[in-house]
């Protein structure tokens, strides 16, 4: 299993995976990606130990590299979109998850809903795009604003920043993540700004981070249990060389496709 070391719900991940691995009877051998140390060393360093499978969380790769990867051995995907041929994926639907956060944010007379962008991060587009169409099904297309950022608290900072210098700032804003949103949220509590009365704010992941009663922001959970159960399942299927089956969605090519349904947490911060 390869991991990056700077994101807080990768580790939360990396947990519910080992503890799926134990109560399947299985072992679990970790390698950490740094900005030192790409997928591929990472990958390499788990072959020299004979895994049977590798298990990729959100990996920073491109899908000619994937596939190449993915051609070597047995290779699932998690917490990505990103695909390629003979490489299983499990992910939560983001999609759904910001149609859920902004459904709430509306449901509670929320109109101008901002949106602080995660960069390059995965599954950064898709809840971009999320967060888009959300805000049209409200219809509340001209009120789309998009702000630039990063996977990290000092985009959030950022992001409080430049909404408080705007003399119409949103009544809302939304974030790729929780460290975003944490970043947002106490920059503007810095700022005096009243949370959720002066300007709402929400994230994404659930993390121990935002669960902490000081923080308390409402957020979606990707369910990372249930992802490292079906990331699991579909490893030991690859690694044995039977057929996909059971949740996932095979492709013409083979390829399974398991979406894990994301559910609100609501919290204080909204």
């Amino acid at each position: 299993m390869t991991f990056g070391l700077h994101q807080t719900f990768h580790a939360a991940l990396v947990e519910c995976l080992y503890a799926a691995a134990a109560g399947q009877g299985l072992n679990l051998v970790l390698s950490a990606t740094t900005p030192g140390r790409d997928v591929a060393a990472a990958v390499d360093s788990l072959r020299h130990e004979r895994c049977d499978a590798v298990l990729l969380v959100s990996p920073d790769v491109d899908a000619r590299t994937l596939a190449e990867l993915g051609s070597r051995q047995p290779t699932v995907v998690v917490g990505s979109d990103l695909t390629a041929p003979g490489v299983d994926t499990v992910r939560a639907d983001d999609d759904a998850g910001m149609a859920l956060l902004v459904g709430h944010l509306h449901e509670r007379g929320h109109r101008t809903i901002s949106f602080v962008d995660g960069g390059d991060a995965a599954m950064s587009a898709t809840r971009r795009e999320g967060y888009r169409r959300a805000m049209r099904a409200h219809g509340l297309e001209r009120e789309i604003d998009v702000l630039p950022g990063d996977p990290s608290e000092d985009a959030g900072v950022r992001a409080a920043a430049a909404l408080l210098r705007r003399q119409s700032p949103p009544s809302a804003v939304l974030a790729h993540n929780d460290m975003i949103a944490t970043g947002l949220l106490l920059a503007l509590r810095s700022a005096g700004v009243a949370v959720p009365e002066g300007l709402a704010v929400a994230g994404y992941d659930d993390t121990r981070l935002g669960a902490l009663s000081s923080i308390a922001l409402t957020t979606v959970s990707q369910d990372p249990a249930r992802l490292a159960e079906e990331a699991l399942l579909l490893a030991v299927v690859r690694a044995g060389g039977s057929g996909v089956s059971g949740s996932g969605v095979s492709d013409a090519a083979g390829e399974a496709a398991v979406v894990v349904p994301p559910r609100i947490v609501i919290r204080s911060t909204t």
